[in-house]
């Protein structure tokens, strides 16, 4: 076994080599009760680990998009500035509003990490290194991704504060709005691949990622992605101009630092999921596959964050308007065409150009019908404050 390759099987080679070691004197059941705890062990210490390089990342990514310096006391370039934090937020004081719904604000920063964390046990990390391979890997990650929203409704309502009911109701809405769109660019790529599984949706990308096939579905799925994790343009639910701090206004210390630990932690998954169905996931030449998941991965989430801090916040109105009535019907009309283009049965190349040529036209088409109808709606808006003005002449 060369040195990349082994490199490339590093962990799998650990793991069987301890299960081995362990199988000399425990039963069966007991070796992959360990080793199934492990690895759950494996996969939570790696989500902290991000968790804790992404807060400093995002801060020293802003502090350049603002030309600051950002961290740079704690530690070298300020890479201890996370931990500080996480030692800052365990010892203040745990306020809860006196009548606030204890039970339910509570448990709602626990039920917004469970989600999170559970994503991670189909994200096939490099090659053999999925935790676990369903069939079904994709619906999975759907119904993980919805409950975040009872997570942030039960936040926002058990705060008994307004200003964080209103946040949870909004998250609601947007969250139901960019779900589904989501969800038809994600089919697009089940019909591609044949499968739900993650697994097998890498594989399917050996010669081509999907995102050169179906560039304006990968843009839908990276919009709907945004909105999904609560991130910039789209953090409407956490308007500070508008909601103070949104559903966790009446949240401190370690709870708050729960919600704070549960954007970072969705992030990456968000990203994964990103780089796995459109990217090619671990595929990659000469490098361990592992190091180049993570960095498509890393690659993802710094667009996320030049996206943050470049573009305004949405208005809510507009927010909705354009989950409902463009992406919507974008997502739908490209999952039909990717339908069409699968079931002609063309061969691999033929197929993937047609694929290309039909995505660019639907997009392009959406983009010009989207510029017209909202032309014409400002021209109306500019005719009826013309007629009102006239009117208003008129009856001097």
């Amino acid at each position: 076994m060369g040195i990349l390759e082994t490199l490339d099987q590093l962990l799998n080679i650990l793991g069987n080599a301890l299960a081995r070691w362990l199988a000399t004197f425990l039963p069966a059941w007991a070796v992959t009760a360990i080793m199934d705890f492990l690895v759950i062990v494996l996969v939570v210490a790696v989500a902290l680990v991000i968790v804790l390089f992404l807060i400093w990342m995002e801060r020293k990514a802003v502090a350049r998009f603002q030309d600051r310096l950002g961290p740079n006391r704690a530690g070298p370039y300020g890479i201890l500035q996370s931990i500080a934090d996480a030692v800052k937020m365990l010892t203040k004081e745990d306020v809860i509003p006196a009548k606030a719904d204890k039970g339910a604000f509570n448990w709602a920063p626990a039920i917004m990490v469970a989600p999170a964390l559970l994503v991670y046990a189909v994200i096939p990390f490099g090659r053999g290194m999925v935790p676990q391979d369903l069939n079904i890997a994709i619906l999975y990650v759907l119904a993980m991704a919805s409950m975040t929203t009872i997570a942030v409704l039960t936040a926002g309502w058990s705060s008994n504060n307004k200003y964080a009911l209103l946040g949870g109701l909004r998250i609601g809405a947007q969250l139901l709005a960019y779900e589904i769109p989501m969800a038809l660019s994600m089919l697009a790529v089940v019909l591609l691949a044949g499968s739900m599984s993650t697994v097998r949706i890498v594989e399917a990308q050996a010669r081509l990622p999907f995102i050169l096939m179906l560039p304006g579905v990968f843009l839908v799925h990276f919009i709907c992605a945004a909105a999904e994790s609560n991130r910039g343009p789209f953090d409407l639910p956490e308007a500070e101009s508008e909601l103070v701090a949104g559903f966790f206004t009446e949240y401190s210390g370690m709870k708050f630092g729960l919600f704070f630990v549960a954007e970072y932690i969705n992030l990456f998954a968000i990203s994964a999921i990103i780089t796995t169905l459109w990217l090619g996931g671990w595929q990659g030449p000469l490098l361990p596959s592992w190091f180049w998941f993570f960095a498509k991965s890393f690659a993802v989430i710094f667009v996320f964050m030049w996206v943050r801090f470049t573009l305004p916040r949405f208005r809510i109105d507009h927010l909705l308007s354009f989950a409902w009535k463009f992406l919507l019907p974008l997502a739908l009309t490209n999952l039909f065409v990717v339908g069409l283009v699968v079931k002609l049965g063309l061969g691999f190349w033929p197929q993937a150009a047609a694929l290309l040529v039909t995505n660019v036209a639907v997009t392009v088409g959406a983009l010009y019908l989207g510029g017209w109808a909202l032309r014409r709606a400002q021209q109306r808006a500019v005719e009826e404050r013309m007629a009102q003005w006239r009117a208003w002449q008129q009856s001097r």
